[in-house]
C-alpha cells in the first residue's frame, strides 16, 4: 500500500484534513490525530487498544507495536507488505475512536 492510497482512503472518511508535510503528512479529524506518516513505508495510528490486539493478531506482518508505543493508543503499518483491507480497517477504527460525535 503506499502512502497515496492511504491519504486517499483517509480523506475518503468524514470531516478527515490532511495536515502536516509533504514528506510527513498526517489525517486528523476534529483535530484529533487519525494516522501520520513515519517514514515512507511506516504508519502510525492512533486506535482504540481493546481493537489493537485483535488488528496484531490478524495481520501479523501489517501492524507491529514497538517498546514506545505499548501504553499508546497507536499501532504501526508497515506499507511496504501491509494487507491493504486491513490497513483501510484501522483508518475507520482510528477516525471513529477520534472523532467527536
Amino acid at each position: 500500500m503506499t502512502p497515496g492510497e492511504v491519504g486517499a482512503h483517509a480523506e475518503s472518511l468524514a470531516g478527515v484534513k490532511r495536515k502536516g508535510t509533504t514528506t510527513r503528512p498526517g489525517w486528523y479529524v476534529d483535530d484529533r490525530l487519525v494516522a501520520r506518516l513515519a517514514d515512507p513505508t511506516t504508519l502510525v495510528v492512533r486506535v482504540p487498544l481493546t481493537e489493537r490486539e485483535a488488528l496484531l493478531e490478524a495481520h501479523p506482518r501489517t501492524f507491529g507495536v514497538p517498546p514506545r508505543m505499548e501504553s499508546h493508543h497507536k499501532v504501526e503499518v508497515y506499507l511496504d507488505r501491509a494487507d491493504p483491507a486491513a490497513v483501510r480497517r484501522a483508518l475507520e477504527l482510528a477516525w471513529n475512536f477520534q472523532r467527536r460525535s
